[in-house]
């Protein structure tokens, strides 16, 4: 582990040595853990702090899906393959949990998040029974992933435990902590949200993979002779997990992952779409998207650039080990990041004050060879809870989750 002395010169090289005031004063547990923290500071990330984000495009155009139509007209085929590949035990779900209920005025982690009016019925809940549909559908038990943060990781397996898994067998049921990165203020200077210890968030989703490699886990993936893994968001209660229509789609077409994706209900919708880059699968940005780009259209007069991602991909595992090592581009983020002030005082802040760093997932199929856009009914499948009221919030939610027959 990295000694005082190091430390010291390397902070104090990078403009960060506040970070040791009062070190003398720790007791020896703070010390090992605030030192273990320099160590894994990645300083040419910290620098990023400020820069305005540009993605690094080359030659774009759209990129089609398997649409509903095409969908239901192979459907039985499309589901027996799935169901074929389920049942063999070679698709394992993961459940990208680190986040915390902050938007939605909880300090707890967002899958706690009780969505029902009349009754107790919780996001962790509602997903279970969503994979659990599939299990008694597929007659076998799908192991599932859970990554949380270090900020929740205790609370949410007491929280399973407590609600018994919400009926899911807790042997298949594996929890991983997410890696997480430092915080720093508008200056680029370190935050320390308590003595001894760096201000830090989850690193984005963009690391799960080499969580869970991290983890341990992958041993067990090879054991047991998994060949697929469904990532899938915390938020949105109404998306189908190891849906056998979509990994049968995927599979049978020979695409190393797969997308479900939605059709943009107008040009300037705030999702990212697929599409091609330099003949590769890649996902730009509404912000990134020209309005030429927004507006093109094909000869049927539909949307040209039509298909938003909704956080729900099928990758293949042996293609995931294939870029693992690869570094993921580093996103820049404003956020509320609670910290330490010069007289030891916990400050919450109320608006934006510094940087977070974070990967992103979407960056992960830029390097896949090929990914099929599989597209999913909106109203079906796609119901996120960003927000308390307005778009994307618990109340629009809920709304779509009663059309669809869920009691509340």
């Amino acid at each position: 582990m990295l000694g005082r002395t190091e430390a010291e010169k390397l902070l104090k090289a990078h403009g960060q040595a506040h970070v040791l005031c009062g070190f003398d004063g720790l007791a020896k547990e703070q010390q090992e853990g605030l030192l273990k923290q320099v160590e894994e500071l990645d300083f040419d990330e910290l620098a990023l702090a400020g820069q305005e984000e540009h993605a690094v495009h080359g030659e774009l155009s759209p990129m089609g899906a398997v649409s509903i139509a095409d969908i239901e007209k192979r459907r039985s085929e499309l589901e027996a393959a799935g169901r074929k590949v389920l049942a063999e035990g070679k698709v394992a779900a993961l459940l990208l949990a680190g986040g915390m209920g902050t938007r939605l005025g909880s300090d707890r982690p967002k899958g706690e998040l009780n969505v029902g009016e009349t009754r107790t019925l919780y996001l962790f809940e509602c997903l279970i029974n969503n994979l659990q549909a599939v299990v008694k559908e597929c007659g076998t038990t799908i192991p599932l992933y859970i990554m949380t943060s270090e900020k929740n990781d205790a609370d949410t397996r007491a929280f399973f435990k407590e609600h018994d898994f919400f009926g899911y067998p807790e042997t298949a049921v594996h929890f991983f902590v997410q890696q997480m990165a430092a915080a720093v203020n508008y200056d680029g200077k370190l935050l320390m949200e308590g003595p001894g210890r760096l201000a830090t968030s989850p690193n984005g989703n963009g690391g799960w993979f080499s969580s869970l490699k991290r983890a341990g886990y992958l041993e067990e993936i090879h054991r047991v002779g998994i060949e697929w893994i469904n990532i899938f968001a915390v938020d949105n209660p109404l998306q189908k997990i190891c849906d056998p229509v979509f990994v049968g789609a995927t599979v049978l077409s020979g695409a190393e992952s797969g997308s479900k994706v939605i059709r943009k209900n107008s040009p300037d919708e705030k999702l990212g779409v697929l599409c091609h880059d330099d003949g590769r699968p890649s996902i730009i940005e509404y912000y990134d998207m020209t309005q030429e780009m927004q507006t093109l259209k094909n000869p049927d007069g539909s949307l040209a650039y039509a298909f938003g991602v909704i956080l729900n991909y099928l990758f293949r595992v042996d293609a995931l080990e294939r870029i693992v090592d690869r570094k993921l581009p580093v996103h820049v983020v404003e956020k509320k990041i609670p910290y330490m002030d010069e007289k030891g005082q916990l400050v919450k802040p109320e608006k934006e004050n510094g940087y977070k760093f974070e990967t992103l997932v979407v960056d992960m199929i830029r390097m896949m060879n090929d990914t099929l856009a599989f597209e999913v009914v909106r109203e079906k499948e796609f119901a996120p809870i960003k927000n308390l009221h307005g778009r994307d919030s618990l109340d629009s939610s809920r709304e779509l989750m009663k059309k669809n027959g869920i009691r509340l």
